[in-house]
């Protein structure tokens, strides 16, 4: 059996027709929603939410597509927009009583967090992002040179057939690759953790791409949408990165404010994966955040 969070209840809640996401939920008090990135599934908040547990109720699902959730078949290109996402996310609050929380995503849960802000804004309270830019933004940065660090963007936003193939003959060197490059503390990821990454994320293949094409598709045409009519998140934001936006040539805490006037925007000292490898400072900035 894959680790799970201690303390944490499981359950499998559906969202949509014929999709149901597995969730843990714990504590008591205020809620606060949690959502997981690339490669890896709820399990990347177990030190985070086992913090905030002792004054939240901390809800911990795993993405449509990802982990112990459905993976639905993308038939038109929506399946795994980020509009559906985020619609999962509100669902999944809704069924443990909650029609406001607070919302933290890393990767692609703060790419899903975002949208469920733009679209749910009377239902998300505050908004954290962990180390990732909105979708638009990413896209116009990543140019020349710079751009070989998102090479898995470009791969996976190809036409179905040949990335789902690709990735799938080298699922575990695939996978494993970021669990190493992205990491600046090999021992923040335990053995048996990243062994359930990699199960996980061998049997989601299809919906990983799914996921990763949305992005280079219909998210792109949300998001453009959302610009022109001048929408933003109207609820206090906090952002945390690595030091990486200087790195790339842009100012990334600039690009946020367009989105997010009351923001909040922190540099953390490690790798992409964060919450496993600073969750002090992790759970430090959300309490911060869920005072503003």
């Amino acid at each position: 059996m894959a680790p799970r969070i201690t303390g944490f209840d499981y359950q499998r809640v559906p969202v949509a027709e014929g999709v149901a996401v597995n969730v843990a939920v714990g504590g008591s008090g205020r809620p606060i929603v949690l959502l997981h990135g690339f490669p890896q599934t709820h399990l990347m908040w177990r030190h985070v939410a086992a913090d905030l547990a002792a004054d939240h109720t901390v809800i911990v699902p795993d993405l449509r597509g990802y982990g112990d959730s459905d993976k639905p078949a993308d038939h038109d290109g929506q399946t795994y927009a980020k509009r559906a996402m985020a619609a999962d996310v509100v669902a999944v609050a809704k069924a443990f009583g909650h029609e406001r929380f607070a919302l933290a995503g890393h990767d692609r849960g703060a790419l899903v967090a975002i949208r469920a802000g733009l679209d749910h804004p009377d239902a998300v309270t505050h908004l954290a992002s962990l180390d990732v830019l909105p979708t638009l933004d990413t896209w116009e940065v990543m140019r020349g040179a710079s751009a070989a660090v998102g090479f898995h963007l470009f791969l996976m936003a190809q036409r179905p057939g040949l990335p789902e193939l690709m990735i799938g003959n080298s699922a575990d060197a695939f996978f494993g690759h970021f669990l190493d490059v992205w990491t600046r503390d090999q021992d923040a990821i335990p053995a048996d953790v990243r062994a359930a990454y990699l199960a996980a994320s061998r049997e989601a293949v299809t919906s990983i791409v799914a996921d990763y094409r949305a992005s280079a598709s219909v998210d792109i045409e949300h998001d453009t949408a959302d610009r022109e009519a001048g929408n933003r998140l109207r609820m206090p934001v906090t952002v945390l990165q690595q030091d990486w936006g200087a790195a790339l040539g842009f100012d990334a805490e600039a690009l946020w404010r367009a989105w997010a006037p009351d923001l909040v925007h922190r540099t953390v000292s490690c790798g992409h994966f964060m919450a496993e490898e600073a969750p002090a400072d992790v759970v430090k900035a959300l309490r911060d955040l869920m005072t503003r």
